[in-house]
């Protein structure tokens, strides 16, 4: 198994509000914060740290896809504390997309509009769903997924850490095989760069993973880079 990440502060915003857990070989983490002033990297980079640190140390003590449950709910208890107890922090909260890594499987959480894709042989499947508003319109059959893509309110969202003392954690598992690749990366990378190209560079196996992560932001970047954009890549 082969990673790889790359965090990017692209070309509008004056700081990265993006933060990432890198622990190879089993634990991947993306966050992306929002709030006022530093307010959006640090709920991000304390529900990256906090996630990644809850889940070493309570290494086979759960099944991983309950671990990452706990982890992102302990994220959230303090990440919601933070954002209570000081008034620069208030209203703060973050998306976070979270992996662990087994031999045969990969078993993820997540809360907000980041994105877990997985790529094998000729198809790339989104496995994380995003909670926004637009997401659960196009669900319902409100509004088409062309017209989710350029929705004004296409960035709300439903749900995320830290901005309420309790939240719903999404979870599941990917069983792989051999010659697939994950990518768990921000929304400064989707809204920029449509599923196709990520597919595209994903399902070229003559392509490393730091050229594929490289090109991606190159791309986001060529696109306005109106956002960070950070992307961790797994390469099994």
């Amino acid at each position: 198994m082969l990673s790889f990440v790359k965090s990017d502060i692209g070309l509008i915003r004056k700081r990265n509000e993006d933060s990432f857990a890198f622990e190879p070989p089993h634990i991947f983490v993306v966050a992306d914060g929002m709030g006022g002033h530093v307010a959006g990297e640090i709920a991000s980079a304390t529900a990256a740290s906090v996630v990644k640190d809850y889940c070493l140390s309570h290494l086979g003590d759960v099944h991983p896809q309950q671990l990452l449950e706990q982890a992102i709910l302990e994220a959230n208890r303090i990440v919601f504390s933070k954002a209570s107890l000081e008034t620069e922090y208030a209203g703060m909260g973050t998306t976070v997309t979270a992996a662990f890594l087994t031999d045969s499987s990969l078993y993820w959480g997540h809360v907000g509009d980041s994105r877990l894709y997985y790529a094998y042989q000729d198809s790339m499947t989104q496995l994380t769903s995003d909670h926004t508003l637009v997401w659960e319109m196009m669900r319902n059959g409100a509004i088409s997924p062309e017209e989710a893509l350029i929705h004004p309110q296409r960035n709300m969202l439903t749900r995320a850490v830290g901005t309420t003392d309790y939240i719903r954690v999404e979870t599941g598992v990917c069983h792989y095989q051999d010659q697939s690749r994950f990518l768990l990366c921000t929304d400064g990378l989707t809204n920029m760069v449509a599923d196709s190209t990520v597919a595209a560079l994903l399902l070229d196996r003559n392509l490393n993973g730091q050229t594929i992560l490289d090109t991606l932001v190159t791309e986001a970047n060529k696109a306005g880079g109106h956002d960070n954009v950070t992307a961790i890549l797994l390469d099994l």
